[in-house]
């Protein structure tokens, strides 16, 4: 499929009650829009979207019980458990078993955490704007499952550092500017460091990204991904509980802190 102008959205509602942060990035991977807003700020800049892939940092729908259908484990290797598991999505299966964590997504709506039915509501929205769910949709509004700590420790090799430490948001930044997109190289961050600024504890943290952004970014990344080089992701999953997508042709067999090539 081939664009002319389409965007690539993020969205990161895990804030919960804080407002949802969004990032737009175009063909080239510069970014249109950069910040926060509410449910219906970020329903109303999707709608006005010709062509437009969005990654939403949030399960799709609630746990269908995938994981309770023997036929379904069957297909697992390692087999899981008997009783064990049967509380997960199947994604959240496939990635704990390579060391990336998950939460956990309840069977029911109304136990799930707020962000993760402000999630539902997304999507929800979504839907009724004629965004159809990749893979399974073929048009010029699809919507995706993105999970951002899975998508940067699969882009980085190696579980990330905490997502709201300084390391954390060097380490992210550092990846998505490697990956060509067009922001800020957050080694300028050292450059402005000095003696004294080290003294008084002030740090140039001006340019460096907050943890919700960096979240969107790798979001935006990975629609844009699906949308030019599909051979370069993965889906995990089963649709009637929602994939989600990684922005890597394969997954490493483990993931731990520190990756050891020998």
């Amino acid at each position: 499929m081939l664009f002319n102008q389409a965007t690539f959205i993020g969205i990161d509602p895990t804030a919960g009650q804080r407002p949802f942060s969004y990032a737009a990035l175009d063909m080239d991977l510069r970014p249109l829009a950069l910040g926060e807003g509410r449910l219906e700020d970020i329903l109303a800049f999707t709608a006005g979207q010709r062509q437009a892939w969005v990654g939403v940092c949030s399960p799709r729908r609630p746990n269908q019980g995938m994981m309770t259908r023997q036929e379904v484990r069957n297909t697992l290797s390692p087999l899981p458990t008997k009783g064990r598991w049967v509380d997960f999505r199947l994604s959240d299966y496939l990635l704990r078993q390579r060391g990336i964590s998950t939460p956990q997504t309840p069977a029911r709506v109304e136990d799930c955490p707020n962000w993760m039915q402000m999630g539902f509501q997304l999507y929800h929205g979504l839907e009724r704007l004629g965004y159809e769910e990749y893979p399974l949709g073929d048009n010029d509004l699809l919507s995706l499952e993105v999970y951002p700590y899975g998508c940067f420790a699969a882009l980085l090799e190696v579980l990330p550092f905490p997502k709201y430490t300084l390391e954390g948001r060097l380490q992210r930044q550092m990846i998505l500017y490697e990956r060509k997109v067009k922001i800020p190289d957050p080694m300028l961050f050292f450059e402005e460091i000095t003696r004294y600024k080290i003294l008084k504890g002030i740090l140039p943290v001006d340019q460096l990204y907050q943890a919700g952004e960096l979240d969107a970014l790798v979001a935006a990344y990975t629609a844009w991904l699906c949308a030019n080089h599909a051979d370069q992701v993965i889906t995990l999953g089963d649709p009637l509980e929602g994939q989600v997508v990684l922005p890597v042709a394969a997954l490493r067999a483990h993931y731990s802190i520190r990756y050891n090539s020998t």
